[in-house]
C-alpha cells in the first residue's frame, strides 16, 4: 500500500485553493455558455438580441466548449503539488490545452469579425478584443515553442499569461456589477462605454495579477562573470 508524505499532502491541500479559486471564478460563464449551447443545438425562437448566434452558431459553440475546457484543465495545470505528482498528465493535458486556448482565441476573433456588434458593446470593446484574441494566440504559440526547447520559466509565464486573458470572462463578471448600481439603460451610448471599461479593465487586472506571479516566481539572475 502506497503512503503519502506529509510534504506531498501539503502541497495538495495548497492546491485546492488554487483550483477551486479558478474554477469558481470560471463558473458563471461556463453556466452561461452552456445554457447557450443547449440553446442553439436544441433549437430556440430567432429574436434580436441572439439573431447573430443563430444564424451562425459554430464560432460560438467551439468558444463555449473550448473555454470551459480550457478553464478547467488549465486550473490544474497551475497547481504545483497536482503537476508534480502527475507529470505524464501534465503532459498530455497541456497539449490539450494548447488546442483548446487556440479555439477560443480564433473563434472569438471569429465572432468579433463577423457577428454584428450589439447595442450593449461599442467600437473600443470590439477593438480589444481583436488585441486580446491575438495576444493570446501568439502566448500559447511561444508557450508551446518554450517548452519544446525546455525553457521551463518561459513556457510558464506565457502559459499563464494567456489564461489570464482567457479567465477574464469570469473576471468581467465581478468588474460588471457595478453596471447594475448605474442609472443608466442598457442599449444606450453610456452604458456601453462604462461596459468597455468594465470588459477591459478585467483583462487588464488579469494580466497585472499574472505579471506580478510571473515575477516573483522568476528564477534568480546568475551574476556576471567578473562582475564587481
Amino acid at each position: 500500500m502506497t503512503t503519502v508524505t506529509a510534504p506531498k499532502q501539503r502541497r495538495r491541500r495548497r492546491d485546492w485553493p488554487i483550483v477551486g479559486g479558478l474554477i469558481l471564478l470560471a463558473f458563471v460563464p461556463s453556466i452561461a455558455g452552456a445554457l447557450r449551447v443547449a440553446q442553439l443545438t436544441g433549437g430556440v425562437e430567432r429574436t434580436a438580441g441572439n439573431a447573430r448566434f443563430v444564424d451562425m452558431p459554430a464560432p460560438v459553440i467551439v468558444h463555449i466548449v473550448g473555454a470551459v475546457t480550457y478553464a478547467i484543465l488549465g486550473a490544474l495545470q497551475f497547481a504545483p503539488g497536482f503537476r508534480r505528482t502527475h507529470r505524464r498528465w501534465h503532459r498530455i493535458s497541456g497539449r490539450v490545452l494548447v488546442l483548446a486556448g487556440l479555439a477560443v482565441a480564433l473563434s472569438g476573433l471569429w465572432m468579433t469579425t463577423f457577428y454584428d456588434l450589439p447595442d450593449t458593446d461599442n467600437a473600443a470593446t470590439n477593438a480589444t478584443r481583436y488585441v486580446v484574441g491575438v495576444f493570446m494566440v501568439v502566448a500559447i504559440v511561444l508557450g508551446f515553442t518554450a517548452i519544446r526547447r525546455r525553457d521551463f520559466h518561459a513556457h510558464r509565464a506565457w502559459m499563464m499569461r494567456a489564461y489570464a486573458v482567457a479567465m477574464a470572462a469570469g473576471t468581467q463578471v465581478v468588474t460588471s456589477v457595478p453596471l447594475l448600481l448605474l442609472p443608466i439603460e442598457a442599449g444606450t451610448p453610456a452604458f456601453a462605454a462604462w461596459r468597455s471599461v468594465a470588459m477591459i479593465g478585467a483583462w487588464v487586472l488579469n494580466l497585472a495579477i499574472a505579471e506580478v506571479i510571473i515575477r516573483r516566481s522568476a528564477p534568480p539572475r546568475r551574476p556576471l562573470v567578473g562582475a564587481v
